[in-house]
């Protein structure tokens, strides 16, 4: 059973994925890359959104490139420990959050 705070952290980590898919949405030459990297159609990415590894996919895809990760952040007045705590919720150890 998920205890509040790891509900708060999921919830918080999925809203920064959002925020993440819907900066990416204005760059899309970073769109365009994003997409082809996860093998998804434009046309599937409202879809797309319910997979959990998709979530965890565009913020890997921050992390993988810090000035990537810094122009989101920049853009959004996210600051980077934010997107970081996501990738750590939403890309961490395996089997240790059940969503």
């Amino acid at each position: 059973m998920k205890s509040q705070k790891d509900t708060a952290a999921v919830e918080s980590a999925e809203a920064t994925a959002i925020a993440i898919l819907g900066w990416l949405a204005g760059e899309p030459e970073l769109l365009s890359r994003f997409l082809s990297l996860t093998g998804v159609l434009p046309s599937d990415v409202r879809h797309a959104m319910d997979d959990p590894g998709f979530r965890a996919g565009l913020v890997d895809f921050l992390m993988a490139h810090e000035p990537t990760l810094l122009d989101f952040c920049a853009a959004t007045g996210t600051q980077p420990e934010t997107v970081v705590a996501a990738h750590a919720v939403l890309s961490g150890p395996h089997g240790d959050i059940d969503f």
